[in-house]
């Protein structure tokens, strides 16, 4: 027999629902203690090593559930000493995106890394051997490893979001720079590519010299852009009133710095769509 108890109703609902999820075959007997609450008794009639896999499973999509966000928010505040409540819910986004995120960002930034393995293997290792498991007490002083794990976790979103910050910081610049300046082209064209590709209104493509040109006469180092630059600063040297972009990528992050700085003025277009075919027609030969 294998005893568990939970303190939290909410929890052990859970629990039980993702239990029979997981193995349809278990049979537990389900009572309430006046001392630790929520009492589950399982009669081992299944494997054991399927019975603990459906329960460490479980509780590990419990605690991601109902104590992980506790546990970030105590983190952010306890060891970093944030208490600003806007500053620390971009700093629990960004740790929520880095524990579970899918996308190649996020697996890179954990290295590939499925934190909830880790937590799978402590819950594991304490209901392994022993008929009498407190899921409480498991929470409280059996998973160090894992919060040592989600420590390092937070810091790397508070990077992120110092990084974040300095962006936006960039961005307010420029449109302040931008704002103030007299525009020098009614319109630009850009094609995607690394660099961007522009053209004027009749088609002609701007040779590299004549961006460093049109930058050389602009300071562009008070907002802290270098003359190498050949994406963004191109467009601040010249500040057109229209900025068509054409491509197949809109959410590539020159294209998007490009979109936030310059707002309204920018339209993105597919890359069919671009005027200039005759040029796409050269490129190609």
């Amino acid at each position: 027999m294998l005893e568990v108890y939970f303190e939290s109703d909410k929890e052990v609902i859970r629990f039980c629902e993702l239990l029979f999820r997981y193995n349809k075959g278990i049979e537990l007997h389900w009572k309430t203690n006046k001392d630790w609450g929520n009492h589950i008794l399982f009669e081992k009639e299944i494997k054991s090593n399927e019975l603990f896999d459906a329960i460490s499973k479980a509780m590990v999509e419990v605690f991601v559930t109902h104590r992980l966000t506790a546990m970030i928010n105590a983190i952010i505040e306890e060891y970093y000493y944030y208490t600003n409540q806007d500053e620390m819910e971009k700093i629990l986004e960004l740790t929520q995106w880095i524990f579970a995120g899918e996308d190649e960002d996020s697996r890179r930034v954990r290295k590939d890394k499925d934190p909830r393995q880790l937590l799978m293997s402590l819950f594991m290792a304490n209901i392994k051997n022993t008929p009498t498991v407190h899921y409480d007490s498991i929470v409280k002083f059996r998973l160090n490893v894992f919060k040592d794990k989600l420590v390092h976790y937070v810091g790397l979103a508070i990077d992120e979001f110092k990084r974040e910050e300095d962006h936006q910081e960039f961005v307010y610049l420029l449109r302040e720079y931008i704002a103030k300046k007299e525009p020098s082209f009614k319109i630009i064209h850009i094609l995607q590519g690394d660099p961007f590709s522009f053209f004027k209104q009749n088609g002609k493509r701007l040779s590299k010299m004549e961006l460093h040109l049109l930058m050389q006469k602009e300071p562009l180092y008070i907002v802290g852009l270098d003359e190498d630059e050949l994406n963004l600063a191109p467009l601040v040297a010249m500040a057109p009133e229209k900025i068509k972009i054409y491509g197949d990528h809109p959410s590539e992050p020159k294209t998007l710095t490009v979109i936030n700085v310059f707002q309204e003025r920018v339209d993105f277009e597919p890359y069919n769509n671009f005027p200039f075919a005759f040029y796409l027609n050269n490129r190609q030969k």
